[in-house]
């Protein structure tokens, strides 16, 4: 996440994720995974869905939050840290590798990743929110790998009682790759137990919201994300793989 992008069609379909959680009882954290503003494109500039009535109607209080943050000028993670868009915890400490070494960026990221688990311990969800998604083998240990989830830090939270849901940017890449990957993760043994549920944003720039769901929010989360597509929302996300019924395990 970078403070520029507040307010696009990404925080409207990912906290219109969240809303709907929360509305069925489950407590919500984000952590931003908030890094510097880059200059170098034109992200965050997807905001032509405040012109349309179409995403008006998925969660009308939603959108008339976000318009007023955008028309206002106030984009910033601060504008979207407000119970009247989602009450929520919410973990803000910038990820920032600027002018550290590689041994200071694995410290760094270390006592931070220490602080958002602190800071996130008592909620039922944790939204991680990176720019781009899980690591790349590429990014390893470069100065961008802060703009990527690395497994272990979510296999931390699924420790510590939460189920999680990450944000993945869609690349150049089809579905099945990144349906994938998701299996792949939900394998490994400290997930042990979990499941998983991908929803897929359709409109502008699309984009993938994963789930590790804990055994104890299967039924909850499943039949809240089905109410949800039932609705206006239904345009707009493809559910492409849904929580099994925990009868069904």
């Amino acid at each position: 996440m970078q403070n520029r992008y507040a307010g696009d069609i990404g925080d409207f379909s990912k906290l219109g994720i969240l809303r709907s959680l929360f509305s069925c009882g489950l407590t919500i954290g984000i952590n931003w995974y908030l890094t510097p503003d880059e200059t170098h494109n034109g992200d965050g500039r997807h905001i032509k869905y405040l012109e349309k009535e179409s995403f008006r109607a998925c969660d009308e209080s939603l959108w008339s939050s976000l318009k007023r943050i955008v028309d206002s000028g106030r984009r910033n993670i601060c504008s979207l840290q407000d119970e009247r868009i989602l009450p929520a915890v919410y973990y803000s400490a910038m990820l920032d590798y600027s002018g550290k070494t590689k041994k200071e960026r694995a410290g760094f990221r270390e006592v931070w990743h220490k602080e958002a688990l602190a800071c996130l311990s008592d909620v039922d969800i944790v939204c991680a929110d990176p720019d781009n998604g899980l690591i790349v083998p590429s990014a390893v240990g470069t100065r961008r790998e802060n703009k990527f989830i690395l497994p272990e830090e979510l296999k931390d939270y699924f420790k510590q009682g939460s189920s999680i849901i990450y944000y993945q940017h869609k690349a150049r890449k089809l579905d099945p790759f990144y349906i994938e990957q998701h299996h792949r993760l939900l394998a490994d043994p400290e997930l042990a137990g979990s499941a998983g549920l991908a929803l897929k944003f359709l409109s502008t720039s699309q984009r993938y919201y994963f789930f590790i769901v804990q055994p104890r929010h299967r039924e909850i989360i499943k039949d809240a994300m089905e109410q949800m597509l039932q609705t206006a929302w239904g345009d707009y996300f493809q559910l492409l793989c849904p929580v099994p019924s925990s009868k069904s395990k």
